[in-house]
């Protein structure tokens, strides 16, 4: 989805992310009820600011790009909620990893 179809474009070094599915049973092959999972904390980047604004005015860009799969700590962000798709609002800080 590009970020003229979301209608938002986050500004300075927030980003915006869409969690990804967890996994709906164990290792063990055990299924996991809705009540019990937790919100998963790894995400796919749908759109990215310009980057961080320093107090001298220059603009460091972020190291995370659109398409990016990424960690994230477990209460970062702001939830939204665009087009029926719930999204997390987020400052690149937040980011603890990027997958490989």
């Amino acid at each position: 989805m590009a970020k003229s179809e979301l209608g938002v474009r986050p500004l300075h070094d927030r980003i915006l992310v869409r969690r990804m599915a967890e996994e709906e049973k164990t290792a063990g092959g055990l299924f996991i009820p809705d009540t019990a999972k937790e919100k998963p904390q790894k995400g796919e980047i749908m759109a990215t600011g310009k980057g961080r604004v320093t107090e001298d005015g220059k603009v460091l860009p972020l190291e995370v790009k659109n398409g990016d799969k990424v960690l994230f700590s477990k209460y970062a962000g702001t939830e939204l909620k665009l087009d029926g798709h719930e999204y997390l609002m987020m400052r690149e800080e937040d980011i603890l990893g990027v997958f490989n």
